[in-house]
């Protein structure tokens, strides 16, 4: 792929057909970034499982991961993808499975969604996705005005990105008022335990204001991907300044 196809395939990520052709051409699951399994740990600790807690999963395309979390627990995943291709067969795949709902949906747009109607909402690279697509900056901000509109106030939005708090603390900041926290994994988690990891996944990377904390914990462009957990707190009124954890 050259530099200038790759350039126009990425900025086509906000575009319904470059996921329905993609998803038309591509026959097993795939997982962006991290499998459930992987981040269970960190998804149990800030959503504890319970029978009436509703997930929301954004821009779920064919992965496993809202399968994961039913398997284990979660009895109402309901997962979203732009492309009426890939929603159309996860339908199929799942049409006996009463805790997993599959809808084709805009996360930029979710009106098919109440406000304040979700305990959590896990985002594996959709943001990231807007990101790098046209009209990044707008789109990003009507993601995240959504997000934090379907969630209930001291819900969950737990974003997984390869964006560095430099890169997105000040984006998650002035889109709304969350509390903050980050942690970070791997991004080739090995089957042996005993291997050293950067950092502990549970373990909450201190983050000052500005995200340059991590980086001088971390180093520069560390082998991981970020994992911000974003408190919607309905006190913290917008103009006052946004809480970021100092764990």
């Amino acid at each position: 792929m050259t530099m200038g196809s790759a350039t126009t395939t990425q900025q086509a990520y906000g575009e319904p057909w470059y996921w329905d052709n993609r998803y038309a051409n591509e026959s097993g699951p795939f997982d962006w970034y991290q499998k459930y399994q992987s981040l269970a740990p960190l998804i149990n600790l800030y959503v504890p499982r319970h029978p009436h807690r509703r997930i929301l999963v954004v821009g779920c395309g064919n992965s496993a991961f809202s399968q994961g979390m039913a398997d284990d627990g979660y009895e109402d995943v309901v997962s979203i993808d732009i492309s009426s291709v890939v929603i159309q067969a996860m339908q199929s795949k799942y049409s006996s499975r009463s805790d997993l709902k599959y809808l084709q949906m805009d996360a930029r747009d979710m009106n098919g969604f109440q406000t304040a109607s979700f305990d959590a909402v896990i985002d594996k690279g959709t943001l990231d996705s807007l990101l790098c697509g046209s009209n990044s900056q707008q789109n990003a901000a009507r993601m995240l005005s959504e997000v934090w509109r379907v969630l209930k106030d001291k819900g969950v939005y737990i974003l997984v990105t390869y964006g560095a708090p430099l890169y997105r603390l000040r984006l998650l900041k002035e889109s709304s008022s969350w509390v903050i926290k980050l942690h970070v994994i791997d991004k080739l988690v090995s089957e042996d335990k005993s291997e050293h990891l950067i950092w502990e996944l549970t373990n909450p990377v201190p983050l000052n204001d500005d995200g340059s904390s991590a980086e001088a914990l971390l180093g520069n462009n560390p082998d991981v991907h970020f994992i911000y957990i974003c408190t919607k707190d309905n006190s913290l009124k917008p103009g006052l300044k946004h809480e970021v954890s100092v764990d």
